[in-house]
């Protein structure tokens, strides 16, 4: 059900254009440089504490075949490395490595002026709340994530379940 005025078929039809149009946005303003290497950066240093390859596919929802390939290149590039779990010595985590922060400033900072261009005709407050929601809507998405995680017993490879 809508919490607005809005009619909720109306709701529907354009919240069904949410999932495609952040689809696009991330396509279209990754920068110049690799967008999974972005998002492999980032996981790592969201992470609430130590992390693993097969965690790093689980948040990006994709096979560890995968990620292992970027998080291989972001080793050799000297942006992650690998290091023994202080939890369990049989488990290996990644850091995030200085050049690998400092690469992750970079992407952040060519994503700064891609949102400043693309938005460059609307009003200050539009972009300022925008920018607002959008991060708000990043943290909520986490929040759910992680929720998620947890409902389903952190079984790695399970699909979030829509609430």
């Amino acid at each position: 059900m809508s919490g607005s005025s809005t009619p909720p078929e109306i709701d529907k039809a354009l919240f069904d254009q949410v999932g495609p149009a952040l689809s696009r946005l991330r396509r279209r303003t990754g920068g110049r440089g690799d967008l999974t290497r972005n998002l492999v950066l980032n996981v790592v240093a969201d992470a609430p504490g130590e992390i693993t390859v097969g965690a790093i596919a689980a948040e990006m929802g994709v096979s560890q075949p995968v990620v292992s390939r970027t998080i291989a290149a972001c080793i050799a590039d000297g942006l992650l490395r690998r290091a023994a779990s202080q939890a369990d010595g049989r488990r290996t985590v990644l850091e995030l490595t200085h050049t690998g922060e400092s690469e992750r400033q970079r992407f952040a900072s060519e994503q700064r002026v891609a949102f400043e261009r693309i938005t460059a005709t609307w009003d200050s407050a539009e972009r300022v709340q925008f920018a607002q929601f959008l991060i708000r809507y990043s943290q909520d998405a986490s929040a759910w994530s992680a929720e998620q995680t947890r409902r389903r017993g952190d079984r790695p490879g399970s699909r979030p379940e829509p609430t």
